[in-house]
């Protein structure tokens, strides 16, 4: 029997064995065009051989590539300043603690009662708390006051001429009022620094105006600086013009009491007139003496 006795699937070639060939495998079918099918979750049941897939992203040691690392973010605040800044900025922040804390103690020892620390150093507080920082608590007294007090001020003014001339009277307390009413964050100074010193002086002069004890000085100076820089913000000697002396004066009139009280107040102001006092050259310019 010979190779055309085993019909077309005889086999030829050197081998010369007999037996079917074996067919080449079949190409897989293409996926169809149109929307992406979705899948459920889990593993991928026929996942690609690793050599047909898309290379993925190589690690920077891996890939022989040096580490970058990313920008650091820029300074802010304090950290942003150099050594000689910061060095500077801090201890102004000390300086400023430390005056805060001073002038709270001063302020403590001057309301506290009599103690061994106000007793030893009581000339370094009223020093330090008089004028400016004076404490009242008049606020809280069984009988609060029940007049309106205004401090009103008037000027001898020496023209640029040469004339002399007296200025009309300016009302400080109605300046201040006006600078408060409807003013939701109203400043100290105008609350408080006219009305204080006009309380200082009254405490420390008799009712002919002469001073008691040793503040009275004190006290007129402060008052009168004040009427000075008031004057000089009202430019009330004009262009060229000084402010040589000033006199102050203090109305008081009763508050009105409800109509159900049935209490009686009088509606006529009582003037309290201070005399001249003259003004030293820086406090004529609108300075301070």
């Amino acid at each position: 029997m010979n190779a055309y006795d085993k019909g077309s699937d005889a086999r030829h070639g050197p081998a010369g064995r007999d037996g079917p060939e074996p067919r080449p495998a079949l190409p897989r079918p293409a996926a169809p065009a149109g929307p992406p099918v979705s899948r459920p979750p889990g593993p991928d049941p026929d996942p690609a051989p690793a050599a047909d897939r898309p290379p993925g992203p190589r690690s920077p040691a891996a890939s022989g590539t040096p580490a970058v690392d990313p920008p650091a973010e820029p300074a802010t605040g304090l950290a942003a300043l150099s050594l000689r800044y910061r060095i500077g900025a801090v201890t102004a922040l000390a300086v400023v603690a430390a005056g805060v804390c001073a002038h709270l103690g001063m302020t403590f020892l001057h309301v506290a009662p009599a103690n061994t620390v106000s007793k030893e150093h009581g000339e370094t507080i009223e020093n330090w708390i008089y004028p400016e920082f004076e404490q009242n608590w008049k606020l809280f007294a069984p009988n609060p006051l029940q007049q309106n007090i205004s401090v009103q001020v008037r000027a001898g003014v020496r023209a640029a001429d040469g004339t002399a001339r007296t200025t009309g009277w300016y009302d400080l307390s109605a300046q201040d009022g006006r600078a408060i009413d409807g003013n939701p964050l109203p400043s100290h100074t105008q609350q408080n620094e006219l009305r204080r010193a006009w309380d200082f002086f009254v405490a420390t002069h008799d009712d002919d105006n002469r001073p008691v004890g040793l503040r009275g000085s004190l006290s007129e100076a402060y008052i009168r600086r004040i009427a000075a820089l008031r004057l000089d913000r009202a430019d009330a000697a004009g262009p060229g013009g000084v402010v040589e002396r000033v006199q102050i004066r203090s109305r008081t009139a009763d508050v009105p009491p409800p109509e159900w009280s049935g209490e009686q107040a009088s509606a006529t102001p009582v003037y309290r007139t201070l005399s001249w006092w003259s003004l030293p050259e820086d406090e004529a310019r609108g300075g301070v003496g």
